[in-house]
């Protein structure tokens, strides 16, 4: 895959996490935080077992306990962002949430790779990488003020 059309994917999917959090928001207020944050996981996770067995790769799914134990630690990650940017964004709308998180994620995802966590290959932290995170910060402010 080109470095185009992967950086293109992932901002579509991006775009669609920036609908997640008020959706499941709306969803929330129905039925609760967790009972909204269940949903959303378990629609997911039918979506995502239809394509496994589609796929053919349901044998992929045995092999999980071959891993690092840390490697099953996903979805409790992402149940714990669900559920949480399911309250923050009545406070902070859909921008401040998605500007939050993404603040979050490159600031984790820089000493990730400063320290070559998980598995990632070591890219010492710059100072480019300082500047993108205090502009990132500063970013997020500017989002959330009023």
């Amino acid at each position: 895959m080109s470095r185009g059309l992967a950086v293109a994917l992932t901002a579509a999917a991006g775009g669609l996490v920036a609908l997640q959090a008020p959706i499941n928001s709306r969803l929330g207020k129905s039925t609760g935080t967790f009972p909204a944050a269940s949903i959303s996981f378990g629609i997911g996770l039918a979506i995502l077992v239809a394509i496994v067995l589609v796929s053919g790769d349901i044998g992929g799914v045995a092999r999980a306990g071959h891993g690092p134990w840390w490697a099953l630690l996903g979805g409790a990650l992402g149940a714990a962002y669900v559920a949480s940017v399911l309250v923050t964004v009545r406070t902070l709308g859909a921008g401040g949430v998605t500007a939050a998180t993404i603040a979050g994620q490159l600031t984790m995802a820089v000493i990730i790779d400063q320290f070559g966590l998980v598995g990632v290959a070591r890219q010492p932290i710059d100072v480019s990488r300082v500047v993108g995170l205090v502009l990132l910060v500063a970013g997020v402010f500017l989002v959330v003020r009023h």
